[in-house]
């Protein structure tokens, strides 16, 4: 698997949203182990000292625990911590942002609140026919 990183963020920080979003998408289940560093540098395309450092800012956050000559694994309640910290950095920077432009456009709750709705319809259909859904 190759992954595209983009030039807004550095590296480092794209693997721990890439983790997290394995984490978040459950194909990466918690108090499972994880690709090594190598493993993964590998899987990627880059450096291991970059997913070494990814790696120790997501143990930062405890999201990951290193057990000695065993590996890396999912924290039990990762879960929760990362849409925590998540939801905090979206309803502080970019929250805002959405509703300023919302305003900008004269775009009200009603109409917002009818399109999140078609989003999630579309979204469970999708996952509905690609065997996805979650109950």
């Amino acid at each position: 698997m190759t992954m595209e990183f983009n030039d807004r963020q550095t590296i480092y920080l794209q693997i721990v949203d890439y983790v997290e979003d394995h984490i978040l998408e459950d194909a990466w289940k918690q108090e499972e182990r994880i690709p090594s560093v190598r493993e993964l540098a590998v899987d990627l395309q880059v450096n291991p000292n970059t997913v070494m450092r990814a790696y120790e800012q997501l143990q930062q956050r405890g999201i990951i625990q290193n057990r000695r000559g065993v590996g890396h694994f999912i924290a039990s309640d990762a879960v929760e911590r990362i849409r925590s910290m998540r939801k905090e950095y979206f309803v502080g920077h970019e929250l805002p942002r959405i509703f300023r432009q919302l305003s900008l456009m004269n775009i009200g709750f009603d109409e917002l609140s009818e399109r999140y709705q078609q989003f999630n319809k579309e979204l469970k259909s999708r996952n509905n026919i690609s065997g996805n859904e979650k109950e």
